[in-house]
């Protein structure tokens, strides 16, 4: 176990319109708890992540895309924080990613916006693009929302989309500690490992997978 007192930067990029985003958001406290450590949450745009690396994303396979929705879905109910599918999946994030950085002055939400906008999405089983239902989150986001932000969501969007991709994010949710990436709701136990001070990490082993040949034509 580690011992040092050293708070820990955590950087966590999501992006509303994946179920594994709300539910490694759901669980990360529990999982991370008794540890020193501080979370920063980064939305980006996901398409435009999967676009760089030619990634369809699962929606975009068939068959996986029912695979992808029933895992989630049980996911939530295991987990006891709930995860009812959307009306329509996929659908654009956009204003919901803007009225997200709406709240902010840097480019990161606090645990409040991000937690009444996953809700927005995943709980209840209705339409996230829904007019009507924005205006009321919005509406429930009125203290948080900065003056003539619009523009500066749009901005925020944009830059921090352009970061990930340079640290060579791919997918969401993903953790960043270190210059280390931790992908998906299922890579939290690695995250406690690396933050618990786990030998591994010292061993060469992180590194040694790029040593690995593809086999790719």
């Amino acid at each position: 176990m580690s011992t040092t007192t050293e708070t820990k930067r955590i950087t966590c990029w999501l992006d509303f319109v994946s179920p594994y985003a709300w539910l490694a958001f759901d669980q990360a406290p529990r999982t991370l708890e008794g540890l020193n450590y501080q979370m920063r949450y980064k939305p980006v745009l996901l398409g435009a992540l999967l676009k760089q690396h030619g990634n369809p994303g699962p929606a975009g396979i068939a068959p996986k895309r029912e695979w992808t929705y029933r895992h989630a879905t049980w996911l939530g109910h295991a987990q006891g924080c709930g995860l009812q599918m959307p009306a329509q999946h996929p659908f654009n994030p956009l204003p919901l990613l803007r009225l997200a950085l709406s709240c902010s002055d840097d480019g990161c939400i606090n645990r409040f916006t991000a937690d009444a906008i996953f809700r927005h999405v995943w709980l209840g089983g209705l339409d996230a693009s829904d007019p009507a239902r924005i205006a009321e989150l919005k509406t429930l986001l009125t203290k948080q929302i900065r003056p003539d932000s619009d523009d500066q969501a749009k901005a925020f969007l944009r830059a921090n989309t352009e970061e990930a991709n340079a640290l060579g994010v791919f997918g969401v949710p993903m953790f960043e500690v270190d210059g280390k990436l931790f992908w998906g709701q299922d890579s939290l136990l690695m995250l406690r490992a690396y933050l618990d001070g786990d030998a591994w990490f010292d061993s060469g082993a992180w590194d040694g997978v790029r040593k690995v040949q593809s086999g790719l034509s």
